[in-house]
């Protein structure tokens, strides 16, 4: 697959549909995909948590991490991607969740 360059700029909390949550670092394209699944009854809900979080070191890793293993999704979509990470890239999230007082 080819790396997208996407940004991450802003972390959000998303519900599954059993109702279980978790933290993601995304961008307002991603979001916006997020509430669309949520309207197409794909996830529960997504709610934004903290908008432009700082550019940081774990930032900059997990959007490696992210451009590398995943496309954005599109509009036409039939379901929900979760991001599922690596031990690795679980840690630079809590790091991440961690710098922004969250979680």
């Amino acid at each position: 697959m080819e790396e997208q360059h996407e940004v991450l700029t802003l972390i959000e909390e998303i519900t599954r549909n059993d109702g279980s949550k978790y933290y993601e670092i995304g961008n307002m394209v991603q979001n916006g995909r997020a509430e669309l699944a949520a309207e197409r009854g794909y996830i529960k809900e997504v709610r934004i948590l903290q908008l432009n979080i700082p550019h940081s070191r774990n930032v900059i890793k997990y959007e490696h991490f992210i451009n590398t293993h995943y496309k954005m999704q599109d509009e036409s979509m039939d379901h929900w991607e979760e991001w599922k990470r690596t031990p690795e890239a679980d840690a630079v999230v809590k790091e991440i969740l961690k710098e922004n007082h969250i979680g």
